[in-house]
């Protein structure tokens, strides 16, 4: 008899893991609801950009904003469990208040993907993943012509 395993109504977040004085970072992935494309632009930059700010119980690193799903690095600001889950959600209620269209609750996907980076090489990888993003979707040639990607705080490993 086999019995099917209950489906996952939602993600699973876990707190930073630290790893003998290593920077806790975490590689995140956020997508727009329906992944609509309304997210590289210059007015949405500034709007995350100040969102991020505002939520300051982390920082951001390295970022890159896509049409549909933007993608980043940050850190706890203090080393006591901070949780990731209620940072994200509130960046996202800033950023869905001010955003022009004014719908409430219709701009994010519910949940986002993260993962904590075990190593300098993990960084760099998912760095080199970020930043091709555009290339590969065929929206610049050069990943550095992609006008909506920066970097707001140094996480650690940024060098």
């Amino acid at each position: 008899m086999d019995k099917a395993l209950p489906k996952r109504k939602r993600l699973p977040h876990h707190h930073g893991i630290d790893r003998l004085n290593n920077p806790i970072i975490h590689f995140l992935t956020v997508c727009t609801k329906n992944r609509q494309p309304v997210l590289a632009t210059d007015s949405m930059h500034q709007l995350l950009r100040a969102a991020w700010t505002a939520a300051d119980s982390f920082v951001v690193g390295r970022y890159v904003i896509m049409p549909d799903h933007l993608h980043l690095f940050c850190s706890p600001i203090e080393t006591k469990p901070t949780y990731l889950e209620a940072w994200v959600r509130y960046w996202k209620s800033l950023v869905t208040q001010k955003h022009s269209t004014g719908v409430a609750g219709k701009l994010w996907q519910r949940d986002f993907w993260d993962t904590q980076m075990r190593h300098s090489e993990h960084y760099a990888t998912q760095w080199e993943y970020m930043r091709s993003n555009p290339v590969d979707k065929k929206l610049v040639e050069n990943p550095d012509d992609w006008p909506f990607q920066g970097e707001m705080s140094p996480c650690g490993w940024d060098n």
